[in-house]
């Protein structure tokens, strides 16, 4: 989740003030942050701000807090007036810069940096520390300039007594999986405080990232045994499990509960705010727990209808009634997209849900656009593109369902379930040209010739495919001469057969062959009538002994016995 980087890399190790009882109310609001309560941090930081009003350090604690929750216009109106509150406490120009690199504004972000670089004193690290923490806090961490200053803020600590610079170096290097020299900078940062559970989990999150499993949670449960209120940790052990889960499907069930049951102990420990709801129902969606989720997001729109936020938990709420099937599920995604007129914020899932929930509704034709749409967006979900297929075929619209097929044949060549794709590319265009026959519509034999194609794809990669030898055959008997055939469609009955009675017998043993078996037994039957009779008779007894009742072998072996000539009238009798 977004949140959780931001939540790591920016741990507040704070300089202390002078008085006595000021420090202890700013070091409790610290931990508070440290622990991820942010809902009581800001609290504690508003009272602080309230009864300390010309303390720049309040408000830049307060502001952080403020982006550490994504709420950016509130931060720097917070930085801004700590600027106005003690115009040379450098920090707060730090946290301004801050918020430009999340407005994707670096210009403005390095006039506020070299500000605070201004107005601190030579022997204070703090601006270039959390100069560099700003660089690396972003969804795209930029890590070139976020060196120099932790390296500066290193420098200038020369007596290496905040063990934070240590901690944040350790982010710097861990972010970027070079895993020695992050664990060497976290250790230091433990060395000088032994206390620094945040350090401690960091190692933990950074085994968890290199996908050591096990390493991983035996870390964060010595932190959890340390501390069982420490929060963060039992969030990064349900992360832990999440993602274990995930690399080990045969254990997602038990993993991903383990996964909601320490999320739900981080939630307890650190608050129920919105954001920490928010996270929550983000967390149940990545574990899958959608019938939670419906039921998380409803109460969450229900109590914070106003807030900024909210688009997201009407998405997840969404999201959750199309995984469930809800009846409901198309008309809040419709909701969500006609609240959601900025249409740069919509996401590629955004209209696959919505894609799908058409499906289900039966509004096909709606699908297939919002589908498609979610493809462009993102090619990884070309798979949907078959169930819209499967849908339009299903209806009996066999041209629609081709043109989709084709698409993701063509997106998705060799993907899961692409021989699938050619076997209904090939179906769909037989069915249509069949029945546009049957009409009398004189339909284009383009559409036989693409079938049999697609079906000679399935020969060739998946030869015991028995489908595609039936379906080849058809399309073969479409594509003979009508007045005089010359049996295009034998080669492929008797490959058919040859791989269900020779090669593969255990295939034709298959109740599922039975038709098919008669299929290929009855038309090689009347193919073979006129040169060899022997055979087609046998052909059509094969036919019989699967259905005895099938009316096209008894017909065959009819035409085969000569009608008996009518008996001579018995001589009349001697008078």
């Amino acid at each position: 989740m977004k949140m959780t980087k931001k939540a790591i890399t920016l741990s507040l190790g704070l300089v202390v003030m002078g008085s006595a009882s000021f420090a202890q109310n700013l070091s409790d609001a610290k931990k508070a942050i440290d622990a991820e309560q942010y809902a009581k941090a800001t609290s504690m930081l508003k009272s602080l701000v309230s009864s300390q009003a010309g303390k720049g350090e309040n408000y830049f604690n307060l502001g952080d807090v403020y982006l550490l929750n994504e709420y950016v216009d509130s931060a720097k109106a917070v930085f801004n007036k700590g600027i106005a509150a003690e115009p040379k406490y450098a920090l707060n120009y730090v946290g301004l810069g801050h918020a430009d690199l999340v407005a994707n504004d670096a210009a403005s972000a390095k006039t506020n940096f070299d500000k605070a670089i201004s107005l601190a004193s030579r022997k204070d690290h703090t601006p270039y520390l959390y100069i560099g923490k700003a660089y690396l806090a972003q969804d795209k961490p930029d890590f070139d300039a976020a060196l120099p200053n932790l390296q500066k803020a290193d420098e200038v600590d020369a007596n290496d007594k905040d063990p934070e610079t240590f901690l944040a170096l350790g982010d710097y290097y861990a972010l970027q999986k070079k895993n020695s020299e992050a664990l060497s900078n976290y250790l230091r940062a433990i060395n000088m405080n032994e206390g620094l559970l945040r350090a401690k989990v960091q190692i933990g999150r950074m085994y968890k990232e290199s996908r050591a499993f096990p390493e991983a949670e035996t870390q964060l449960k010595e932190v959890i045994a340390a501390d069982p209120n420490y929060g963060p940790a039992y969030r990064e052990i349900s992360e832990l499990y999440m993602q274990w889960a995930n690399f080990e499907p045969a254990n997602f069930a038990t993993k991903s509960a383990e996964a909601i049951t320490n999320f739900k102990k981080y939630i307890d420990l650190t608050d129920t705010s919105f954001d920490s709801r928010l996270r929550y129902a983000q967390f149940l969606y990545y574990a899958k727990d959608y019938k939670a989720l419906e039921t998380e997001t409803a109460d969450i729109a229900k109590l914070y209808p106003n807030n900024q936020k909210t688009l997201v938990i009407n998405r997840l709420q969404a999201y959750s009634a199309a995984e469930n099937k809800s009846p409901n599920a198309a008309q809040l995604l419709k909701d969500f997209f006609a609240k959601n007129t900025d249409t740069t914020r919509l996401l590629a899932s955004d209209y696959l849900y919505l894609g799908k929930a058409q499906l289900e509704a039966g509004e096909d034709d709606q699908a297939l656009i919002n589908i498609t749409k979610a493809v462009s967006k993102d090619s990884t979900n070309v798979e949907a593109l078959e169930e819209v297929g499967k849908a339009l075929y299903n209806n009996k619209k066999y041209a629609q369902a081709a043109a989709v097929y084709k698409d993701a044949i063509r997106l998705n060549p060799n993907g899961k379930g692409s021989l699938t794709n050619y076997y209904y590319l090939a179906s769909a265009n037989y069915y249509n040209y069949a029945l546009a026959d049957q009409a009398k519509e004189n339909p284009d034999k383009k559409l036989l010739v693409e079938a049999d194609s697609a079906l000679a794809h399935l020969n060739t990669t998946s030869p015991e495919f028995t489908l595609a030898y039936i379906f080849r055959a058809r399309v073969a008997r479409y594509m003979d001469d009508e007045t005089s055939p010359k049996g295009l469609n034998v080669p492929y009955y008797e490959q058919y057969l040859d791989l269900v009675t020779v090669k593969k017998p255990e295939l034709g043993a298959a109740d599922a062959e039975k038709r098919n078996l008669v299929e290929a037994y009855t038309n090689l039957g009347f193919f073979y009538s006129a040169a060899d009779k022997a055979k087609a008779t046998e052909l059509f007894n094969k036919a019989l002994a699967i259905d005895p009742a099938n009316a096209n072998a008894t017909a065959g072996l009819q035409q085969l016995t000569p009608a008996k000539a009518p008996a001579k009238a018995a001589a009349a009798k001697k008078k």
